[in-house]
């Protein structure tokens, strides 16, 4: 079955700065299409979506607009912003106007609470929906609630939740997680991306250990608005990108075919006009 990456992150270190990086040294070496795809390709996996990495603000608009072609089978880019700016509308624009762009991220969990909840932030990300470009929710569990009322906020916006939330799979922490989930999936604008959370299940990981918080978001947003993602290659901090794939199959190896193939291509290709 074709698959569909929607959350790929690409480190090209001889181009752009990576300041946290530093405190990340598992991950802090070069990391390019190249590398990915010999993987990928022989997992099913022909097409993929850039993810910004948070690089140095002044390199943004210079990764998305090298993402978008650095490789034959990138099928484009969510691209960095800090609609907390003053500036954002410009460079809205800006990136906007670049060929392959699909949406836009700001992570919200290295940020105070208080950012995604301030009115020039809410005003920018309205912007986005003339545009047509979808925000992608990058928070932890315990935000969750601040995603919800961004995505109140801003009904005509199309809001992408990563990683299904962030739940701590790790110390088993399904509740209060799943309550917001089920919040979230009660508004019409926020498809989930089951993504990575292979790297929130610790060193002892199982596909039994992540399939009841999988399953919870399958079961609440339904096949009909559900991506998937490999978030590589955070997914190895603990496994690999080929255990991350079998575990997902696995844990959708009841759906029917034409469900499995809403989460791993069709579902995509609608949400990013690819």
């Amino acid at each position: 079955m074709r698959i569909i990456d929607t959350h790929l992150h690409l480190v090209y270190k001889d181009r752009f700065s990576y300041p946290w990086l530093k405190d990340a040294p598992a991950l802090d070496h070069q990391i390019t299409a190249e590398d990915y795809f010999a993987r990928a390709e022989k997992l099913g996996i022909d097409t993929a979506l850039h993810m910004e990495v948070d690089v140095a603000e002044s390199d943004m608009e210079a990764e998305t607009a090298f993402m978008v072609n650095a490789h034959e089978k990138m099928a484009g880019a969510i691209a960095a912003c800090r609609p907390e700016s003053q500036d954002f509308p410009a460079y809205l624009e800006r990136i906007a106007a670049i060929p392959g762009v699909r949406g836009l991220r700001r992570v919200l969990h290295i940020v105070p609470d208080e950012l995604s909840r301030s009115p020039l932030f809410v005003e920018n990300i309205r912007r986005l929906s003339a545009h047509g470009l979808t925000f992608d929710l990058c928070v932890a569990a315990r935000q969750l609630p601040l995603a919800i009322d961004l995505a109140k906020n801003c009904p005509d916006v199309q809001f992408v939740l990563d990683h299904c939330g962030v739940p701590d799979i790790e110390n088993d922490a399904f509740s209060p997680w799943a309550e917001h989930i089920s919040e979230c999936a009660r508004l019409a604008n926020i498809t989930a991306k089951i993504s990575g959370v292979i790297a929130y299940a610790g060193a002892d990981w199982s596909t039994e250990k992540l399939r009841p918080y999988v399953s919870h978001v399958l079961d609440t947003f339904t096949f009909d608005r559900v991506v998937w993602g490999s978030d590589f290659p955070v997914c190895t901090i603990h496994a690999s990108l080929e255990d991350w794939v079998a575990s997902i199959k696995e844990i959708v190896a009841d759906a029917t075919p034409a469900e499995q193939q809403k989460l791993f291509s069709e579902n995509a290709e609608r949400l990013y006009r690819l």
